[in-house]
């Protein structure tokens, strides 16, 4: 199954102009509206890394330091910082003028607050955790790490971009990190306005009058100052594509985050319209699985399924058929990053035979158990992915339940540890950004670590081990030399399944500039006459 089932119906519209679409637009050019990829139904991005709520996070909350696009850390929040003690005590300095949204002064202490709750969930946290023996709020202003051993990678951490680290409230921030927060209030660029809140419909935000940019550098991806000219942006959920592709040929909308392959090709004829590519690097599919539940949590049967992935067939239901909008031969680390490699990846390149995964199936002790697949219908790279999944299980012969839903639920079900028959799920495909796979450092799918892992919740002790070795390794060349040998205990252990790179586009009015790179970030960017 090579292409999306789900939306061959609106291959037709790319040979005819498109319906004109039921919105009316705001009046004047300081109000974006935007498509966004799902329907936000989390507000905390500390308990889920789906990439909507990531997005949402950046609006409205801040964080010490940013990742640039060449990966180096740049501080933000922090007007600087200090190491002492050979590299066991740091200290940080926040800017100052900082205000949350409801005009409280942001300390220290909520930064440290916000901190602690991050380093429970995310992979770049849990490990600077282990190695610090204090973090504490000196004063209103600066706070400091007391490590157990230098840490060169701090400021990496604290400017990862998946799983970031930002900075709530203390009040917040004191909430259990495996509890979710509906309370929006941070110091970042917008406002979230919860009184127009609407979800499978609308979300509004609203310039946060008190947020003060860095007088400094230039916007990379998540560095540099953030300076914002629109008043208000609006997320206006469109399902459909036709009507998501005519609203933005006609000027009703402004930005169209992931429109369909049918569609891209008619927009990019659209003097009007600028069709691009949104993260150079590409995101990456993958096919993960449930190590806590049966039948997946048998290793046997998870390698099982190996032999009959094929990666192109993933990547193609995303972007289409042409050969340049995807990559297969993927592993475990973005493709044309330092520590990509194809080593240890022949259980994924070799030969593909269906017939031979099916015989290890049954070599597995596979008898007919009952698996469930769950993914989405409204979010284009999951819900292409996950027709294709679901396609290859029913051909291995899995006696498959499978569960579609919107985003919103997918991300609320994939929490759940219970088994297949109490409402657990076995199997969900999704997708990551190019800088969320680039290294071992907070790359969460090569997590062993158990129930504090990422969903699917795999125990691998070697996998922990080498990337503690990598973190303590004293040069680039054994710090590659590390990863290669994860890659081959990812694939063996089958952590996850790559399913390949794409390049994801996305579609926005041709008078608005100064996009920055990355994923859907709205501070930069500005409409022109």
């Amino acid at each position: 199954m090579r292409r999306r089932s789900f939306l061959a119906g609106t291959a037709a519209s790319t040979l005819a102009p498109l319906a004109a679409p039921q919105l009316a637009r705001a009046a004047g050019s300081s109000v974006l509206k935007v498509v966004p990829q799902a329907n936000l139904t989390s507000f905390d991005p500390v308990w889920t890394t789906a990439n909507i709520t990531r997005n949402h996070g950046f609006m409205v909350y801040d964080t010490l330091y940013g990742l640039n696009a060449a990966y180096e850390p740049e501080p933000q929040m922090a007007a600087g910082h200090s190491i002492d003690e050979a590299g066991r005590m740091v200290t940080i300095t926040l800017r100052e003028g900082l205000v949350f949204h409801d005009g409280e002064k942001v300390r220290a202490a909520d930064a440290v607050a916000s901190i602690r709750r991050w380093a429970k969930r995310s992979p770049w946290g849990q490990k600077l955790a282990s190695v610090t023996d204090e973090l504490v709020a000196l004063n209103d202003r600066e706070l400091r790490f007391r490590l157990s051993k230098p840490f060169p990678l701090l400021f990496n951490a604290l400017a990862c971009v998946s799983s970031a680290c930002f900075v709530m409230p203390e009040r917040l921030a004191t909430t259990d990190a495996f509890k979710q927060i509906t309370d929006t209030t941070g110091s970042g660029p917008f406002r979230f306005k919860k009184d127009e809140y609407n979800s499978g419909s609308l979300m509004a935000y609203e310039r946060f009058a008190g947020y003060v940019p860095r007088p400094d550098g230039t916007p990379s991806l998540i560095a540099g100052p953030k300076r914002v000219f629109f008043d208000r942006v609006e997320w206006q959920i469109i399902t459909d594509a036709s009507t998501a592709g005519a609203a933005l040929q006609q000027g009703e909308i402004d930005w169209w985050e992931q429109p369909t392959p049918e569609l891209r090709t008619l927009l990019g004829r659209n003097k009007d319209v600028s069709v691009q590519v949104i993260d150079p690097g590409g995101l990456l599919g993958i096919l993960r699985l449930n190590h806590l539940q049966p039948p997946f949590d048998d290793k046997k049967l998870r390698q099982a399924l190996l032999p009959a992935i094929v990666q192109g067939d993933f990547m193609s239901a995303i972007v289409g058929d042409d050969p340049k909008d995807w990559k297969d031969k993927v592993g475990v680390f973005t493709p044309g990053t330092p520590y990509a490699s194809e080593v240890g990846l022949e259980p994924l390149t070799g030969p593909r035979d269906l017939e031979a995964a099916k015989r290890l199936m049954k070599a597995a002790g596979y008898t007919d158990q009952k698996m469930r697949l769950i993914g989405p219908t409204d979010i284009l790279a999951p819900a292409a992915m996950t027709q294709v999944a679901a396609d290859l299980f029913r051909r291995l012969g899995f006696n498959q339940d499978f569960a579609l839903s919107d985003w919103g639920t997918v991300i609320q079900r994939r929490a759940s540890r219970e088994p297949v028959d109490k409402g657990g799920w076995s199997a969900l495909c999704t997708a990551f950004s190019s800088f969320d796979f680039a290294d071992p450092a907070g790359h969460v799918l090569i997590r062993g670590n158990g129930k504090d892992a990422w969903f699917g919740w795999p125990t691998i002790p070697e996998l922990e081990r080498l990337r503690d070795a990598w973190f303590d390794a004293p040069d680039e060349a054994r710090r590659k030399a590390i990863a290669t040998d994860i890659q081959r205990v990812a694939i063996e252990e089958v952590a996850y399944v790559p399913l390949g790179s794409y390049s994801s586009f996305t579609a926005l009015r041709s008078n608005l500039k100064d996009r920055v790179n990355g994923f859907a970030i709205f501070w930069n960017l500005r409409r022109t006459a």
